[in-house]
């Protein structure tokens, strides 16, 4: 049996439902459509559905799919599917997951394979990207505006963040060294990209038992430009001021600053702990 994790508020919900019901009737499968209307319901959902052997498929954006893997009781016995329909799905992009109805099929057709996630601390996870910096300061200032779609709130929050944020004060913990930076960015990269195509970790892979640190320094104001298109093309790791590491566990502590972002959604916390957890959730992807 699947179960469909729905965010109602996703673009395009009730067509992608419709065709859902559509081929779970044709291939004879049983289902259920369970839709979380915060976040908080939809991890009470999936919790309550992971407490036996399931199969999971979130039908949302990273933000959804962040809510499902935190709300998980088994990851050992549940096997989780993802049809992205959000407005940015990096962790989609990374896992070769295609956008919308495409993913079913891979989903009906495909083997899941053991994919990594990260602990955060809390009973808190991600699938993504868990990190501070640039992002934190974009999508607090994306969460104060009041009009606009959400892809269009967070371009304004990052150009207002580009002309505004310095940096901050952060302690880094990892591989048995213990160092303070003035950081840009802070991440701990499972996937690939963040903030809707900007490629944070180009070289980071979904099953290799390790996650990548990348930190980077903050630049000069005049060198700004150059970071965001080297940040833009994928390229950020080559710049002598950004730090890669791969690591099985490391711990950030902000100085000042009360968020960090897990997937693209603001906690409060000083602190951001991260441990990967490898060869327990198996995920369909490509």
């Amino acid at each position: 049996m699947l179960h469909f994790v729905v965010n109602p508020n996703a673009k395009n919900i009730n067509h992608i439902l419709d065709a859902i019901k559509v081929r779970m009737q044709e291939e004879g499968i049983e289902y259920g459509i369970h839709a979380g209307a915060s976040k908080e319901e939809t991890r009470l959902i999936t919790a309550q559905l992971t407490q036996s052997p399931a199969t999971i498929v979130a039908v949302g954006g990273d933000g959804t799919l962040n809510d499902v893997l935190s709300g998980i009781t088994m990851p050992e016995t549940t096997v989780l599917g993802l049809i992205p329909v959000g407005t940015g799905n990096d962790f989609a992009a990374t896992a070769g997951i295609p956008e919308g109805l495409p993913a079913l099929e891979l989903i009906l057709s495909g083997e899941p394979k053991f994919t990594d996630y990260l602990e955060c601390g809390g009973g808190l996870r991600s699938m993504n990207v868990a990190g501070l910096g640039i992002d934190v300061d974009t999508l607090e200032r994306t969460y104060r505006m009041k009009r606009g779609s959400k892809k269009g709130k967070y371009l304004r929050g990052l150009i207002g963040a580009l002309f505004s944020f310095r940096g901050q004060e952060i302690e880094v913990t990892e591989n048995g060294e213990t160092y303070t930076i003035n950081a840009y960015i802070a991440a701990a990269c499972n996937g690939r990209q963040f903030g809707g195509g900007l490629r944070i970790c180009p070289p980071a892979e979904l099953g290799d038992g390790k996650f990548d640190l990348v930190v980077v320094e903050t630049p000069k104001f005049w060198k700004l430009p150059k970071l965001l298109i080297k940040l833009l093309r994928g390229k950020i790791l080559e710049e002598p001021i950004a730090r890669h590491v791969l690591c099985e566990e490391a711990r950030i502590r902000q100085l000042a600053g009360k968020y960090v972002q897990l997937d693209g959604e603001l906690v409060a916390s000083e602190t951001l702990n991260v441990k990967i957890v490898s060869g327990k959730l198996r995920m369909f992807r490509g």
